[in-house]
């Protein structure tokens, strides 16, 4: 890197370690950029942040449009203020498959929060990425720790997609579930219910509290039949109110005891361990599929693809041809 980019990664990261919010939201844009230049840049910025990362907790929350997350983490994070914690919240808006866009809305839906000096929120759009997650979010996490955060709050899509991608990045899973229209029963069939810590069933207060009630026994029963988390944690259903704020504070609690739990076994630096190798097989996958869109490749793929649709050749051998011919460059 020239002197000139070493200075600007100096700025950010003395910016971070200082608490300027605004040298974090360049070092997040930082991460989410595309261009070469900027990836370099981030990497390191990343190694010098990283001595000071890794003491949070992190924690992941989903569940399908209308279960309320934005409103829960809104009243979740007021909880977590008034016990003098600091919160980053990164918040994952979906983008549109045809101009890639997202609406980005959740600093408006969380307005209390966005207005505190303790809290830093930011959309990032999930740029069409399975498991309703951005793909620089791992990324995202390293720099909300190294800024001082305590609690991460990572709120995905929740559009039905897989999961996985949120789960192996944080400590604590809770997935929202509403009652009613066979939700209970749709999340199981997703096996998101399979990677959950806790569950807490959303809009319990007025009329609909005896169904709320009526879905934490189905879940339940769903988890009693569940096999042995590896940690050997048991998940628990629990009911809430954003409205009432009724049942927020329990939720806490589960995760602290989820936190004293795992952090008393090693299960909590296993799983870390075990996050940080999934971190690198999809970094590999990320580099081909960076390697595949510059400009001599897509050169040859335009070739080969031609190939394929005469009928000169099958897209195995089209593929293998390709990944040959780039990796003996």
């Amino acid at each position: 890197m020239s002197n000139n980019d070493n200075n600007s990664v100096d700025l950010l990261f003395d910016g971070i370690m200082s608490r300027d919010k605004g040298m974090l939201a360049k070092a997040i844009t930082l991460a989410e950029s595309t261009l070469e230049s900027n990836n370099r840049k981030l990497e390191v910025l990343l190694k010098k942040i990283l001595p000071h990362t890794g003491h949070s907790i992190r924690i992941g929350i989903t569940g399908i449009p209308g279960v309320g997350k934005s409103t829960f983490i809104e009243s979740f994070g007021q909880l977590l203020l008034e016990q003098g914690k600091k919160i980053g919240i990164l918040t994952i808006d979906p983008s549109s498959p045809i101009s890639k866009g997202s609406i980005l809305g959740d600093k408006t839906r969380m307005g209390v929060l966005n207005q505190s000096e303790n809290v830093f929120i930011r959309p990032s759009p999930s740029s069409l990425i399975l498991g309703g997650v951005s793909m620089r979010a791992r990324e995202v996490i390293l720099l909300f720790e190294a800024f001082g955060f305590d609690i991460i709050i990572v709120e995905t899509v929740g559009v039905g997609q897989s999961e996985t991608n949120v789960h192996n990045m944080v400590d604590f899973f809770l997935l929202l579930q509403i009652s009613g229209a066979g939700d209970e029963l749709q999340g199981i069939k997703k096996g998101i219910i399979e990677m959950t810590d806790g569950i807490a069933v959303t809009k319990a207060d007025g009329h609909n509290l005896k169904n709320a009630k009526l879905a934490m026994s189905v879940l339940e029963q769903a988890l009693h039949y569940l096999p042995a988390a590896p940690s050997g944690w048991k998940p628990r259903v629990l009911t809430t109110s954003a409205l009432e704020n009724k049942g927020i504070d329990k939720v806490w609690e589960m995760i602290q005891e989820h936190h004293r739990f795992v952090t008393s076994t090693d299960y909590f630096i296993q799983n870390r361990t075990r996050q940080l190798k999934l971190w690198f097989e999809e970094s590999l996958e990320n580099q081909f599929k960076l390697m595949l869109n510059e400009t001599k490749v897509k050169q040859k793929r335009e070739v080969l693809i031609k190939s394929v649709l005469d009928g000169s050749i099958l897209p195995f051998e089209a593929a293998k041809i390709l990944l040959d011919s780039t990796f003996k460059k």
